[in-house]
């Protein structure tokens, strides 16, 4: 049996009590089983440290957060402050996303993300997307029970022509519902990405990287919440899965 191919979860940072923790949900971890990986999470890197630990990958996935990427990274000030930051997740994973892109790694980003992967390219973002005229408040309230505010919460349109096609041409499928829990969302989209999939209100939800030789795909929703159960999340992780396999045969195959 050959061994599962590894894909970096890079931690976010919290305080629990007076002490620092490097911590990363559960629930992108199982994912990353689910796609038939084996996970490996990453607390804070020196910069150093970026490609040595990417020498270590097969994969790369960013997982989501209560945090967001700090707006000074695309050129503004925070607009509310009683938001959370993790401007140490920021200074590693942010360099970290184009040198993964490079060598080919296939790369998985959701919500907070997907959001890095924008800003990590050039791109902005809004940062209250409920105050924009003509747009979904996306935000999920933290008083409902958890199972609600993963529910389905609108649907998207795939873009034709990409990735998404592909992936869902077999299945007849143009469009789904998800789930919506971010107050942030893409501004200027980056160059070198490619809009999969649209909200109602024109938010883009998805993209794919097209600078980059291998697998590279930023959902803004949570396919991770309960995806063995979502036809749709189950789709995305096996070709997430599928690259990561593809890049550990040719980067190291088995010794003979």
């Amino acid at each position: 049996m050959s061994r599962l191919p590894v894909v970096l979860v890079p931690a976010c940072n919290r305080m629990l009590g007076q002490h620092p923790f490097h911590v990363a949900g559960q629930k992108y971890v199982d994912a990353v089983r689910l796609a038939g990986a084996l996970p490996l999470v990453v607390p804070s890197a020196h910069h150093d440290e970026i490609d040595a630990l990417l020498d270590l990958a097969d994969g790369v996935l960013l997982s989501g957060s209560p945090s967001n990427v700090h707006p000074s990274r695309f050129g503004e000030d925070v607009h509310d402050p009683s938001l959370p930051l993790d401007p140490v997740r920021d200074d590693w994973t942010l360099p970290l996303i184009p040198l993964a892109l490079a060598r080919g790694l296939p790369l998985f980003a959701i919500c907070r993300g997907f959001q890095e992967v924008n800003v990590a390219l050039g791109g902005s973002l809004h940062q209250a997307v409920q105050t924009l005229p003509g747009h979904l408040d996306h935000r999920a309230l933290a008083v409902l029970p958890v199972a609600t505010q993963y529910g389905p919460a609108h649907r998207v349109a795939i873009r034709p022509g990409g990735l998404f096609e592909r992936l869902f041409d077999g299945e007849g499928i143009d469009g789904f519902e998800v789930n919506s829990l971010h107050g942030q969302g893409v501004n200027r989209l980056a160059d070198g990405l490619r809009i999969e999939a649209l909200a109602p209100d024109g938010l883009v939800e998805a993209f794919s990287v097209t600078d980059t030789p291998g697998f590279g795909l930023g959902v803004q929703w949570h396919p991770e919440w309960q995806a063995a159960h979502n036809p749709v999340s189950m789709t995305l992780l096996r070709a997430f899965g599928a690259a990561c396999q593809e890049y550990r045969d040719t980067h190291r195959p088995p010794s003979r």
